[in-house]
This record gives C-alpha cells, structure tokens and sequence, in this order.
C-alpha cells in the first residue's frame, strides 16, 4: 500500500501543473475564437450588407463548422496512435495563419463576387466561414482526447475544458464591444486573436515535445486494461 502510494504522488504532482496550463491555453483559445467571430461577422455584413439572408448564412455557417469539426476531433483522438496534442497545435497554428489574413481574404472575395447572385455570395461566404470554424470546433475533443489518455477522468476533463473555453469566450464578446474594436478596428483585433492562436500553438507543440515517449499514467494504463 505504501508503494502505491508513493508512485502516485509525483504522477500527480506533475500532471496537475500540465492539466492548469493546458486549461489556461484553451481559454485564451476560446478568447480568440470569440474575437473572430466578432470581426467576421462584421467584416461579412460590411461587405454583403445586413440582411436577413447573410446574417442567416453566417450563422449556419459558424455553427455548422463547430459541429463538423466537433465530430472530426472526436473521431481522430479516438485514435491512441495519433499524436492529438500535436494535432491541436497544428489546429491553433492554422486558425491563427487564417485569422491574421483573413480581412484580406473576405475583401478580396468580396469584391469578386459583389455582383453576382445572392446565391452565389451566399455559398462564397458560408465557405469562406465554414473552413476555420472547422477547426476551431476540432480543437475541444482533440485536448479532451489528449487529458484523458494523461489523467483518466472523462467527466472532469469535459467539463473542465467546455467551462474555461466558454468563459474565455464571455470574456471576448465583452472585450471586443468594450475596449478591442474601439481600439485596434477589426484588423488589429484579427491579428490579437491571430498571436493568442499561435501563442497557443507553440505552447501545445512544447508541451508535447516534453511528453512524447513518456509512460502513460497508472490510472490509464490500469483503465486500458479493465476496457479490454
């Protein structure tokens, strides 16, 4: 009893640390998203006018990207084999390379596709929407799948996860009306949510170079075993 006790003491002791920073980069993940959406939807409605089509196209847009990319995640860190933190890096990386373009982007497309049919703007901006909410939907089951492969505890690592990106996020939305856009207009909005993307990016490719080939947990090892 005095070994077991002994051998779960630093796993602890190290993992607690991992878990808070990992909980802190996903709500700086969850800021910047909220940001993005913000701008975009501003940037969309400047360009294609408010109406009751655009603003129904961006929403489906957003909410279908989180969903597909939601189930995507999920399915890819059910792989043991993947690296998942990894991936989640590479996700943060790529919403950021998007994000510090992205007014670039939309404008250009815009103004090629301003006097086409409603039809034709309406699908070029539920794609132009859709591809990065994708990934921002992947990243929360790509870090649930890595915390639970390192600590074992589903239910807590979910809702821990959903709570500080969520809070991340409240805390966006009343950043960015308040004090961001007044500031830096959407632009430098874009490219402070683009740095907190790629801040996050480095953090998750550090902190899986420090534990790749490291033994997995007793308590996931011991989990393993029962499963099969």
């Amino acid at each position: 009893m005095h070994t077991d006790t002994s051998e779960k003491a630093p796993e602890a002791a190290g993992a607690a640390p991992t878990r808070l920073w990992l909980y802190l980069v996903f709500l700086v993940s969850g800021f910047a998203a909220l940001l993005y959406q913000v701008v975009w939807q501003r940037a969309l409605y400047a360009i294609y006018g408010i109406n009751i089509e655009s603003v129904t196209m961006v929403v489906t847009a957003f909410m279908l990207g989180l969903g597909l990319g939601s189930l995507a995640g999920g399915a890819v860190s059910k792989d043991k084999s993947r690296p998942v933190l990894l991936l989640f890096a590479g996700v943060e990386g790529g919403i950021g390379l998007f994000g510090f373009f992205s007014l670039a982007v939309f404008h250009a497309v815009g103004n090629a596709t301003l006097l086409m049919s409603p039809l034709v703007t309406g699908v070029v901006t539920f794609l132009l929407v859709l591809a990065p909410t994708m990934l921002m939907g992947g990243t929360l089951p790509l870090l649930v799948g890595y915390l639970v492969r390192t600590s074992g505890n589903v239910g807590k690592t979910v809702g821990t996860l959903y709570f500080v990106n969520t809070l991340g996020s409240a805390f966006a939305s009343a950043a960015a009306v308040l004090h961001l856009l007044g500031h830096f207009g959407q632009s430098g909005t874009v490219r402070i949510a683009s740095a907190m993307n790629l801040f996050v990016c480095i953090v998750a490719f550090l902190q899986h170079k420090k534990t790749s080939g490291a033994p997995a947990p007793a308590s996931v090892s011991a989990a393993e075993e029962v499963s099969s």
